[in-house]
């Protein structure tokens, strides 16, 4: 037994050795709607990596071995109310968890709208989501990746990026633009953990609302950023998952995005768990949502089935 135990060890060692992690900035130069002042970003270590006033956006791709991959990829938003980036706990540990899975996750580093570098900072998550889509399918053939199977995962405010790239990957904003513009910043399925979704005060997390809008916006920036306003036929699938007791951010939002998608025919799947709280990541040790990521993974499975 023990011998056998040895023999699975190693394989699976010489397996995840031949993983590989790239790192690749998002823009060429000074990125698009910032000005460059010198300013520098804060990664702070207290039990999880936190990363503040982002300036250089980028992705962090995780490759599995070439033996496992499947063609699916995962762009990875951490959450942190658009202020900071929970960026291992929502995001590196969730690329190697997908890997182990044979999924490419690439986690996107964005630039938070409080700096005071942005020139218009409302637009600049989405343009850094859009960005690392398109990015995804400019390497699709080096990484081995499906164009058609690139999803999106965003925890919390991350949830909220993930769901307004989902609904406005067509957006624009005037700017230089190059050959990987070109391609599509639609996600082809998205994952919503605990999403922040409305902007709209019954359901909203007034903290992710005052990061991006401001606290006076108009009704009309209110209503663009309350993603259950803007699903049409073309939002991808989705699949949400949350806890009932999240006193962070009321389960209302994933009823909400759910009751838009199903009103337009989109394919939803819905988990609620009646504990977990918010933040809940891995779900490791938190009861109801330990198992979620199995559930996750069945649901991203029968994608490939319709």
């Amino acid at each position: 037994m023990k011998k056998t135990f040895l023999i699975l060890s190693l394989a699976m060692t010489s397996l995840f050795a031949n993983a590989q992690e790239l790192i690749l900035p998002l823009w060429e130069g000074t990125p698009p709607l910032q000005k460059d002042m010198g300013l520098e970003e804060k990664a702070i270590e207290e039990g999880i990596i936190r990363i503040e006033n982002v300036q250089i956006p980028q992705i962090e791709v995780f490759l599995p071995s070439k033996q496992m991959r499947t063609g699916q990829a995962v762009v990875i938003f951490p959450g942190g109310g658009y202020h900071i980036l929970a960026y291992d706990w929502e995001g590196r540990d969730f690329a190697k968890w997908l890997n182990t899975q044979g999924i490419v996750g690439i986690v996107v580093k964005y630039r938070l709208p409080d700096s005071k570098s942005l020139t218009d900072a409302k637009e600049v998550p989405l343009l850094d989501a859009q960005r690392a889509i398109r990015m995804a399918r400019f390497h699709a053939e080096e990484w081995k990746i499906d164009p058609s199977k690139i999803g999106v995962l965003g925890f919390s405010a991350g949830g909220h990026l993930a769901s307004t790239v989902s609904t406005q990957y067509m957006h624009e904003v005037d700017r230089a633009k190059d050959e990987i513009d070109a391609l599509s910043a639609r996600p082809d399925y998205s994952i919503l953990a605990y999403p922040v979704i409305s902007f709209r005060d019954a359901s909203a997390h007034s903290g992710s609302r005052r990061n991006l809008i401001g606290e006076d916006a108009s009704q009309e920036l209110i209503d663009r950023f309350s993603g259950e306003l803007n699903v049409t036929e073309e939002t991808p699938p989705t699949f949400l998952v949350h806890a009932q007791d999240d006193k962070g951010v009321p389960i209302e939002n994933s009823f909400l995005y759910y009751k838009a998608l199903d009103a337009k025919g989109v394919p939803a799947s819905l988990h609620i768990y009646p504990a977990g709280g918010h933040g809940f990541g891995f779900g490791l040790g938190k009861g109801p949502v330990d198992g979620w990521r199995d559930v996750l993974l069945d649901w991203m499975k029968s994608l490939d089935s319709k």
